[in-house]
């Protein structure tokens, strides 16, 4: 790829813009530095290149794709440590060969990269991010459901999406929330979302929440889903007694987790 002043991407280049586009278009440098086994002052150097080229844009801490919402790299770069425990925790539940469904948001995008150890996957999902990760990787088979375009959320949503989900059954759909409550369970912002939730628990033996502690407490306009649906809450921390109680009058099960221990 030719650059304005004449000159070519290199291939550590490349390299960090398929680590942005497996991270769901937006990373912190430390995590594309580990991702590539690189010191950091190489990712900035790189960094620095590549948004000269108008290939990324340079943030705090971190790089963004070109075109990639801000709204999107601010929330995947919320508790990132959490959501990766989260993913590594959600990734043991899933065994090679499964057909599984990942719907939008950013702790799935963090799943997805975990599941990257996978093999023979039969992924369906609506999250551009999750395509991009599990496509073409270790025999993986990845549908990308079709529908209208969110803005921000880059998925895809609508009647469309929801007739390539019927079509399927799922051992696993691993979904996400934006907040959790006592009283209404799980809930979301975006009503086309709440509606994708529904369809793909109703096709999943086995529906699995995943949702970081920051989102405990939190109100949403949206329930995404009968919340005695669902068979496995996997989050980073305890939820709070009253929530506690809920999940266990729903009957569901709560998984924490914990920091990898490196020995």
């Amino acid at each position: 790829m030719t650059r304005p002043d004449g000159g070519k991407t290199s291939h550590r280049q490349f390299e960090l813009l398929e680590v942005l586009r497996r991270q769901g278009g937006s990373a912190r440098n430390a995590d594309i530095a580990q991702a590539m086994d690189v010191s950091e002052e190489t990712v900035r150097r790189l960094v620095k290149t590549l948004a000269d080229d108008g290939k990324v844009e340079r943030l705090h801490g971190g790089t963004v794709l070109a075109g990639v919402e801000p709204g999107f790299y601010q929330r995947i770069a919320q508790n990132p440590d959490g959501k990766k425990r989260i993913a590594t925790t959600v990734a043991r539940e899933i065994t090679d060969g499964m057909c599984i469904f990942l719907d939008v948001g950013t702790t799935t995008t963090f799943v997805a990269e975990a599941l990257r150890a996978h093999h023979r996957l039969y992924v369906v999902t609506n999250s551009m991010p999750v395509a991009q990760t599990l496509a073409h990787h270790n025999d993986n088979r990845v549908v990308l459901t079709g529908g209208d375009v969110g803005h921000d959320e880059r998925g895809t949503y609508g009647p469309l999406a929801e007739e390539v989900l019927r079509r399927h059954a799922f051992d696993v759909a691993i979904l996400s929330a934006n907040a959790l409550n006592d009283r209404h369970g799980f809930l979301v912002f975006n009503p086309a979302e709440a509606a994708i939730s529904r369809v793909a628990v109703e096709q999943a033996h086995r529906p699995i929440v995943t949702a970081d502690h920051e989102k405990f407490g939190r109100r949403a306009p949206q329930v995404s889903c009968d919340p005695a649906d669902i068979d496995l809450l996997v989050t980073d921390r305890a939820p709070p007694a009253r929530l506690a109680e809920a999940l266990k009058g729903w009957g569901v099960s709560v998984r924490i987790a914990k920091e990898v221990t490196v020995k």
